[in-house]
């Protein structure tokens, strides 16, 4: 069964969707969802999975700081991705099971691997869904990226507030629209993404979130980065998904890493959740030996 969850860390809470006792299991599965999603964009694969693991698995889908129900930051916090592993670090200490394996869709996955690889005695596995290391760029557009990413924190600044819907449906058509998914599939990350303030529809995320990045990796440094990770590692990408994925420099990949293809696009796991499920699922139950009921 599904329970809501709350973790403390340093000054902030961390909301989380669980299966299973995260006291007494022997390994925690910890998922990292995407970019202004929240910890419902795993809800379909935990319901397949729970068909599948034994009471000594714990399955935690997270809202990362600033998504879904858990805290924002302070007021001059805009969300830099490097400290997205400070708050994934913190977490994790937190969890007493043996082994422990990280599980990234998008943004998730990228916060993972990173992790992974700093902290390799912290994490027994690591499966990525449309993710693939750090994101890169080139390093001639490092000026122009600074520029730009402090233009855009003075936009949000100058803002008074989130755009608000009159009606939940609108919203969730929204939504819907800007993911290219069906409202159906949508839904659990709108209800847990959005609450009525004032008779208007208002977006939980905290605004600063959109805020454009100030830095991002070179080459090689994201070489780096995938090198240094040590744990198994296993990829899911999206028949229809981001195609930048699809041509990653296989020069780049660890030996360790397995990767597979899906039906579905950038969202593959809400589009599909019994085949991704059933990946991890495989995939947790080699890490962790334990027998699959």
């Amino acid at each position: 069964m599904l329970v809501q969850h709350t973790y403390s860390i340093a000054e902030r809470n961390i909301a989380a969707i669980d299966t299973g006792n995260h006291q007494t299991a022997d390994c925690s599965v910890i998922f990292l969802h995407g970019w202004l999603d929240n910890a419902a964009s795993f809800m379909s694969v935990l319901d397949v999975m729970t068909s599948q693991i034994t009471p000594r698995i714990h399955l935690c889908a997270m809202d990362l700081p600033g998504h879904g129900l858990s805290s924002h930051k302070s007021a001059d916090n805009f969300y830099t991705f490097h400290d997205y592993i400070d708050d994934v670090h913190q977490f994790l200490v937190t969890l007493p099971a043996k082994k422990k394996i990280l599980v990234g869709h998008s943004l998730g996955g990228l916060i993972a691997s990173c992790y992974s690889a700093a902290f390799p005695e912290y994490v027994d596995g690591l499966f990525l869904i449309e993710s693939l290391g750090p994101l890169t760029e080139s390093a001639e557009l490092s000026v122009q990226r600074l520029r730009d990413g402090v233009n855009s924190r003075n936009r949000i600044r100058r803002k008074s507030r989130n755009r608000g819907y009159e009606h939940y449906n609108v919203a969730l058509n929204v939504r819907a629209m800007h993911s290219a998914l069906p409202e159906a599939l949508i839904e659990p990350i709108v209800a847990r993404g959005i609450e009525l303030r004032d008779g208007l529809w208002m977006w939980r995320a905290d605004p600063k979130l959109s805020a454009q990045s100030l830095y991002r990796m070179s080459d090689a440094h994201a070489e780096a980065v995938l090198a240094a990770i040590q744990a198994p590692f296993q990829v899911v990408l999206g028949e229809q998904g981001y195609p930048s994925l699809k041509s990653f420099s296989q020069t780049m990949l660890p030996e360790q890493i397995e990767i597979q293809h899906v039906k579905g696009g950038h969202h593959c796991h809400l589009e599909y959740p019994e085949q991704v499920g059933r990946l991890i699922s495989q995939f947790v139950m080699k890490i962790n030996v334990t027998p699959f009921s």
